[in-house]
């Protein structure tokens, strides 16, 4: 049996609008990945926590609040701090361009989708760059 991949979607933060992340996550799962949804206001905490706790290959970050240049580095930070490095990175919401340039050339997010990304395009992106 094929082992499936594993996507922690968390909604970090003071944000509590998580249609997108619900849509996100059910997509995810309706395209046979696992998937793991860890509720509103989360913090980065509770978030790497929980994604070694599942042993998830990827976090993927849904923020609207703007807080992104601070939550993904964060998480990033205590991934690498619990040794958990290996678990990529990845995002949504609405966040400018140019700090999805920084988010991704900082290294703290693998990539970034914004509004209007197909969730066909999601699925195909993490089925291409995770490797189980």
């Amino acid at each position: 049996m094929a082992k499936k991949i594993r996507v922690l979607v968390a909604k970090p933060g003071l944000d509590g609008h998580d249609r997108g992340a619900r849509v996100i996550a059910r997509a995810l799962r309706d395209a046979g990945m696992e998937v793991v949804y860890t509720g509103l206001h989360q913090t980065p905490e509770q978030i790497v926590e929980a994604a070694i706790q599942e042993d998830v290959n990827v976090v993927g970050l849904s923020i609207l609040s703007g807080a992104h240049m601070t939550l993904f580095p964060r998480v990033c930070e205590l991934l690498k701090e619990n040794g958990a490095d290996d678990i990529m990175v990845m995002g949504g919401g609405t966040i400018p361009e140019a700090d999805v340039k920084a988010l991704k050339e900082g290294g703290f997010a693998a990539e970034v989708f914004t509004p209007g990304t197909t969730i066909e395009t999601i699925v195909e992106w993490i089925n291409t760059n995770v490797n189980i």
